[in-house]
């Protein structure tokens, strides 16, 4: 077996995911989360059921943060 050692990400250049939401508006959340209603909407009346659950279930996410976010900036 090797001895695996625990290696610091950042000594390589790594950078851990930055948060890019904060350049998001309400505006744009909320159209986001609509848009995959209505993109999920559409593709359960084409048949595509999984597909279309997958995309509408990013709705809540997106219109949860366009909620947030104007009650925050207040």
């Amino acid at each position: 077996m090797e001895n695996l050692q625990f290696i610091d990400p950042l000594l390589h250049g790594i950078k851990p995911i930055e948060n890019n939401t904060k350049n998001l508006s309400v505006k744009q959340l909320a159209c986001a989360g609509i848009g995959s209603l209505l993109v999920g909407a559409a593709l359960k009346k084409t048949g595509h059921n999984k597909a279309a659950a997958i995309v509408g279930s990013l709705a809540l996410p997106l219109l949860s943060a366009a909620v947030y976010k104007k009650i925050a900036n207040k």
